[in-house]
């Protein structure tokens, strides 16, 4: 008994002197584990440490890779290696600053990179990570290329180029839209769409830029839109009230002005 009584006064000296040093070292404004289990051990309280809080830059760089290693083995093929990464990276980023917003987990995603005979679009849950359908055929902008199928490799904001915009959407409302297409006039299902890319497709709303379904889009090819990322007529009036109002688009191809400015793969 007066050997353990011993050891307890030795031990709240040690600890005291501890204590006592370590206000004499500047920046010593934290106790150490040493410290922190001696402190433990003489007030009989469990040891606790604090870990500083994520910035919002590594839980941006965490939350895209962890997108990254889930979903990106189950996308067959890509014009670029950095075309997932971009689209998540900047998903991420805007929902972060702007969770208002983002009020559904969806991401409709398009790889002009790639032909318009090529399957290219994908929807993804980025909560729980998982394809929701794709990939499937999206046609591009008729001003964005001079055949009728092909890969696009001119992408503009400019009202009435009819070229595609690339960059990140929010959506918004359904509406009924109506088109032509062969000298006839064809009704869908229309999804507006606000481009958030300033400088790439921030005129869009107005431009009337929407995602909808058209009978130039079939399963195994996509004709020309007039910008808008249109797709099969069935395969939108399944999928585009699940997207509307506050979910995102992202148009990607590698085009080296848009990858180096845009604000939001930039971000």
């Amino acid at each position: 008994m007066a050997r353990r009584k011993l050891f307890s006064n030795l031990l709240i000296g040690s600890t005291a002197v501890l204590f006592g040093g370590a206000k004499l070292i500047p920046g010593a404004d934290h106790s150490g584990p040493v410290l922190t289990a001696a402190t433990a051990i003489v007030t009989g309280k469990p040891a606790t440490t604090s870990a500083a809080p994520a910035s919002p830059a590594s839980s941006l760089a965490m939350e895209t890779e962890t997108a990254l290693n889930l979903l990106s083995p189950l996308v067959p093929k890509l014009s670029s290696p950095s075309a997932l990464q971009d689209a998540f990276k900047a998903y991420f980023a805007y929902r972060t600053e702007h969770p208002d917003e983002i009020k559904k987990p969806y991401l409709y995603f398009v790889d002009y990179g790639l032909a318009s005979t090529e399957a290219r679009g994908y929807v993804f849950d980025m909560d729980s990570l998982k394809i929701v359908d794709g990939p499937f055929t999206v046609a591009h902008g008729r001003g964005s290329s001079t055949s009728r199928y092909g890969v696009p490799t001119r992408f503009g904001n400019g009202s009435g180029s009819a070229e595609t915009s690339l960059g990140l959407y929010v959506t918004k409302a359904l509406y009924p839209f109506t088109g032509h297409t062969g000298g006839s006039t064809y009704s869908s299902i229309g999804l507006r769409l606000m481009g958030v890319s300033k400088g790439f497709n921030d005129l869009a709303f107005a431009r009337g830029v929407v995602a909808h379904g058209a009978p130039y889009v079939t399963a195994s090819k996509a004709g020309r839109s007039e910008g808008c990322p249109a797709m099969e007529p069935a395969r939108a009036q399944r999928l585009l009230p699940k997207l509307a109002d506050g979910a995102m688009v992202f148009l990607f191809a590698p085009n080296t002005n848009w990858m180096a400015n845009d604000p939001w793969v930039n971000a």
